[in-house]
């Protein structure tokens, strides 16, 4: 049978049979595949394209939470060390305080507030460097002074004169520190 045949059964029911050709395939026209093969194509490009677009909004979105989270960081940086000149104002208030050695309420509601400045900043991942007895570190220390002493290392604090906040990856600043070196 070539080509299509309807039929009307019992019931005024058409049955459209679809003839087989001679190589046992479907017959189909050419001007039937040739709309076939564009639609195709057409499809396989838009679906081309949509990834693209899918692809590049998951890019942006990316871009967008690191750039929010850097400017968070740089904001968070800024704010910070706006607060390190009240801190040592703190700091120079106990020291002027300490040689009274008074046990004052006002010296110990400031000790209390410098200690609360110092937790805050450390939650915000500036812990405070003020360690003596360790090696000197250019990336934590910035070194004023060197003083001979024998009994340490050459190269290591022997006094923090300002201590420092942060770690390696942000650093609001260094700790100002004096260094020992070998005796002569």
């Amino acid at each position: 049978m070539n080509g299509h045949e309807e039929r009307t059964g019992q019931g005024g029911a058409r049955a459209v049979q679809t003839g087989i050709d001679e190589t046992g395939t479907d017959e189909v026209s050419t001007d039937e595949t040739e709309p076939l093969a564009e639609s195709q194509a057409k499809l396989a490009e838009l679906e081309d394209r949509w990834l693209r677009a899918v692809a590049e909004l998951d890019n942006v979105r990316k871009r967008i939470a690191r750039d929010t989270e850097r400017l968070r960081a740089e904001e968070r940086d800024r704010v910070a060390s706006q607060w390190l000149p009240v801190l040592d104002n703190l700091e120079r208030a106990l020291s002027a305080a300490n040689g009274d050695g008074a046990a004052d309420p006002v010296i110990e509601g400031v000790r209390a507030v410098r200690d609360q400045a110092v937790a805050t900043l450390s939650r915000l991942g500036y812990r405070r460097q003020d360690r003596t007895g360790v090696p000197f570190d250019p990336q934590h220390h910035e070194a004023v002074s060197t003083v001979e002493r024998d009994d340490v290392a050459p190269g290591t604090v022997v006094e923090v004169l300002q201590p420092g906040y942060g770690d390696d990856q942000r650093q609001l600043r260094p700790a100002v520190v004096v260094v020992a070196k070998k005796a002569e």
